[in-house]
């Protein structure tokens, strides 16, 4: 799994924000306080589709993009990048769970349990 770039992270963050596709020029627009030229911007999406973090599709003369995961996939990805770093998985993923708040703690305790990997309930 790649990483992304500063800016790549950046234009990937306007595209999932969004529920359409955009052009490059609606992706400058929406870029928080950058003033890229609109070359940088489309290089860039173009780097974004030719890695597999973007899609894009025809639209006239002008290209429009859209994130081909969600944002919690990629993050989910990198998670599991990570843990494939680790010599003792089950460490890292100890150390992980002793970290999380105690809401999270539960979003994941629930997660287990919708695959079937949770609490038996007995104890």
């Amino acid at each position: 799994m790649n990483r992304l770039g500063e800016l790549e992270r950046a234009i990937m963050e306007v595209l999932w924000q969004t529920d359409v596709s955009l052009t490059v020029r609606e992706v400058s627009a929406r870029l928080p306080e950058r003033n890229l030229a609109h070359t940088t911007v489309m290089t860039v999406l173009d780097r974004l589709a030719k890695k597999g973090f973007a899609r894009r599709q025809r639209d006239g003369r002008a290209w429009r993009y859209c994130p081909s995961a969600t944002r919690e996939a990629y993050v989910a990805e990198l998670m599991l990048t990570a843990l494939d770093q680790t010599g003792d998985r089950t460490a890292a993923l100890t150390r992980f769970a002793r970290s999380v708040s105690g809401v999270e703690a539960e979003a994941l305790r629930e997660a287990l349990e919708q695959i079937g990997g949770g609490d038996d309930g007995t104890g």
